[in-house]
């Protein structure tokens, strides 16, 4: 081979460094998971174990493949601060943690209404701290001496930059990934970056993700076995990074990518930047693409759904299996609009924050969190899963035309719910005017990575590089479903009070 890539991609849970060829044909994965370090009871991102994975790894892949670039991509609203020995000067909590109602009122009277705030920087209101700006605030206030000690804060795959080459900078998926920071019509850091009094320690330039920050260090080379001439690119957001394969192959626009997994991500590589007044609010946000460009996206906790109420009927059948596709049974469910399944098991996280997790059976209320009884529906196996199942459908109806879908668009559905039979059909048959795919890319993060490694070493656009791999795009057949609208509407009706 020509040349290799090695990728370093962080998920909350699992951590992976996967080497490509020239070609960008993956040839070796490792994988690991790393608990959190406790610190004052809270959870924290071991980022000294995780360092040493990497070049554990690094020098066995170092010693068998010809690896000339680095890049990385990483989860979400996660930023570390710096010390003057460039490294992390407090601990690094995880997103994860809740800080409490208190917390959260208190950081909108400090720095504006959310709407206000969602208006200017994309960022919706979320709940613990998925938005960055306010995990650095409780960073602030949990660790005031060490914050003290900070020179720069970096989003998280540049802090992996820094630690490889020694150099400091942002990029545009990262900083304009709901973190509050960045204000998208000012096209610059924003208000609530300088009202935290931390502007001044943020690499205000974004660069593009194919950038090079700069080659690795000797300390780092000696530790690897790589190259002191191996560059690394600026690196991304994950979930932005699964959208290049689809720029490469279907160029900007006109598709929307509905990645599911724990969330379920719905993706609109959007024409302009701009919410209309009634999606103020609401968990419908913008990021910024490796392009420069807005993103609009919408979010519900879908995999969370699936599997909490899965485990449930299980529990109650003592079955393990998932029913498939009943088309009979999905008909009769939503003719005669009797049985409802209502978000949302983590209150605020999706596109129904009024609506509280229940089943909804010839109009009574079964609660989730107050299960004592069950809903009559349940006894059955396969129609306790098609109404979870129809639920599903009705938050990702929502989700994608928040995110702006329009006639004619094309849908891709990957990850997880890429083999649910039953929710492909019914949501393919959902949305008449625009065709319905399923797509093969397995791992689309480490791809979308690998490309702007390869971007980097050969000056080459990413439509140059379409013809590098291949994509299967399933075009799901469409059912005619004449009551489905009319169930919708009530299944909305319940949702949205």
């Amino acid at each position: 081979m020509e040349y290799a890539i090695a990728v370093i991609d962080i998920g909350m849970t699992n951590k992976k460094i996967a080497v490509y060829d020239h070609s960008l044909t993956q040839l070796e994965t490792k994988y690991q998971n790393f608990d959190p370090i406790i610190i004052n009871g809270l959870e924290t991102h071991d980022l000294e174990g995780i360092e040493n994975w990497f070049i554990n790894c690094l020098q066995d892949f170092a010693a068998r493949y010809p690896i000339k670039a680095l890049a990385v991509s990483a989860h979400g609203a996660t930023f570390v601060c710096i010390d003057k020995d460039r490294k992390a000067a407090l601990p690094c909590v995880y997103y994860t943690h809740e800080p409490g109602d208190d917390f959260h009122r208190r950081f909108y009277e400090q720095f504006g209404k959310p709407e206000v705030l969602q208006e200017r920087t994309g960022t919706p209101s979320f709940k613990a701290m998925i938005n960055p700006a306010k995990g650095i605030l409780f960073a602030k206030e949990q660790f005031p001496e060490l914050f003290k000690n900070i020179t720069c804060i970096l989003p998280y795959p540049q802090y992996w930059g820094l630690r490889f080459t020694g150099k400091t900078g942002t990029e545009s998926t990262y900083m304009g990934n709901h973190t509050y920071l960045w204000d998208h019509l000012e096209n610059g850091l924003s208000s609530v970056a300088r009202d935290l009094d931390i502007a001044d320690f943020i690499p205000a330039k974004l660069y593009n993700s194919w950038d090079t920050l700069g080659t690795i260090t000797e300390d780092f080379s000696q530790k690897t076995g790589l190259s002191k001439e191996t560059i690394v690119t600026m690196g991304l957001h994950d979930s932005n990074s699964t959208l290049l394969p689809h720029f490469a192959k279907k160029g900007e626009r006109g598709f929307i990518v509905n990645s599911t997994g724990t969330w379920c991500v719905i993706m609109n590589p959007a024409e302009k930047y701009g919410f209309s007044p009634e999606e103020l609010g609401k968990i419908v946000f913008f990021n910024i693409s490796a392009f420069g460009n807005p993103v609009k996206t919408a979010i519900f906790l879908g995999g969370q759904e699936f599997e909490t109420w899965s485990k449930l009927i299980m529990k109650i059948h003592n079955r393990s299996d998932i029913p498939g596709w009943n088309e009979s049974l999905y008909r009769s469910i939503i003719k005669e609009k009797k049985l409802f399944l209502l978000p949302e098991l983590t209150p605020g996280s999706g596109q129904f924050p009024a609506s509280k997790a229940r089943i909804t059976e010839d109009d009574k209320d079964y609660f989730f969190n107050e299960l004592k009884d069950y809903p009559p529906c349940f006894k059955d196996y396969e129609t306790a899963f098609a109404v979870l199942q129809i639920s599903l459908v009705m938050q990702t109806m929502t989700a994608l035309e928040r995110a702006g879908l329009e006639k004619g668009y094309e849908i891709f559905t990957e990850g997880g719910f890429r083999k649910n039979d039953p929710y492909n059909a019914l949501l393919s048959s959902a949305f008449p005017e625009n065709k319905y795919f399923l797509t093969d890319i397995a791992e689309a993060t480490a791809l979308g990575a690998a490309m702007t490694a390869k971007m980097a070493i050969t000056g080459k656009k990413l439509s140059d590089l379409a013809g590098d791999f291949t994509v299967e795009y399933r075009e799901i057949e469409k059912l005619l479903f004449p009551e489905l609208q009319a169930y919708r509407k009530l299944w909305l009706e319940k949702a949205e009070h």
